[in-house]
């Protein structure tokens, strides 16, 4: 039967990407404690050129530590990241990136600093951002962004960056429950996480403070960065500060498994530890959101493959 042969060379393409899950791509979130990110690090090309680097793999990074008197480094990085995806890297090619930030948070006129979210205006758009005002709760109260993405299986979610105090950690950590009741209640979508350096290891948090942590007790946040990963570059430290959250099994689920992680740039970039300590003692962490075609995975594999045969034999 002749008439089945066109449709059947578009399902068998077709099957091996459900099935095998190729040609698939995810949606990567990332998070980035820069070291006191001013123009004097943006004068540093190489360290600038590490930035544009690390946050080009990124649909969405959040940057943390950029200080609010030189807010002029935004522009700088947001140009050198258009420039880069243009010209240097293939993998990024076509790529245009905008950003959205917080207002100067802080309780010290001379250490104000924002937070920043670098996003991919191709894969996601931004739909609303809020800060969250208590500031008898944080020293710097986290930032929320409300993000829509037609190419990811969850498709609307909300990210909320916090820079702990790390002399405040706990209480903080524990407020982040009441970050997400309001953000909740703004925009009634549960689809939220958490990320930035909570300080949530070594000194500043150990196993008996998780009691003290809603986040913790509550058992509908899952943290995807686990107590024993070290986000730190420092061979004296070893502590898990840099953490991912999210709430909800159903936002669990659309996680791409053990995609979240730290990304060493220094080993990926075969940089020197001395190097890499120039942009920051933190190194990145990340997670991976499923691709919306991944959806399709979930069907059994099993009745995939009887569907395709079937319609094969059919054209013997």
């Amino acid at each position: 039967m002749t008439w089945c042969a066109p449709y059947l060379g578009l399902l068998l393409p077709f099957l091996c990407v459900v099935v095998w899950g190729g040609g698939v791509s995810a949606f990567r979130i990332c998070a980035y404690n820069v070291q006191k990110l001013d123009s004097k690090k943006a004068s540093n090309y190489r360290v600038l050129h590490t930035l544009t680097r690390i946050a080009s793999r990124c649909d969405i990074t959040l940057i943390q530590e950029v200080m609010a008197s030189d807010g002029s480094f935004v522009n700088t990085l947001l140009a050198s990241l258009n420039r880069y995806s243009e010209r240097e890297d293939q993998r990024y090619e076509g790529y245009h990136y905008d950003v959205v930030s917080s207002p100067s948070l802080g309780k010290s006129a001379d250490d104000l600093r924002n937070y920043v979210f670098i996003y991919r205006t191709e894969t996601v758009h931004v739909m609303g951002q809020h800060q969250y005002q208590d500031q008898n709760q944080f020293v710097r109260p986290p930032f929320a962004v409300y993000f829509l993405s037609n190419t990811t299986a969850i498709k609307n979610f909300v990210l909320v960056g916090l820079h702990a105090d790390p002399s405040n950690a706990i209480q903080e950590m524990d407020h982040l429950y009441d970050v997400f009741k309001q953000v909740l209640n703004k925009w009634n979508n549960k689809n939220v996480m958490f990320l930035g350096n909570f300080h949530a290891g070594c000194a500043h948090m150990t196993r008996p403070d998780k009691k003290n942590i809603r986040l913790f007790t509550n058992s509908s946040f899952f943290w995807l960065i686990g107590d024993k990963i070290d986000t730190t570059i420092m061979d004296e430290t070893s502590c898990a500060y840099d953490r991912i959250v999210v709430y909800g099994k159903s936002f669990l689920k659309a996680i791409t498994p053990f995609s979240a992680n730290v990304f060493n740039f220094a080993k990926e970039f075969k940089l020197t530890k001395t190097t890499a300590l120039q942009v920051s003692n933190h190194f990145p962490v990340e997670v991976m959101l499923k691709n919306s075609a991944q959806l399709l995975q979930a069907m059994p594999r099993l009745l995939l493959l009887t569907v395709t045969l079937r319609c094969f034999l059919a054209c013997l």
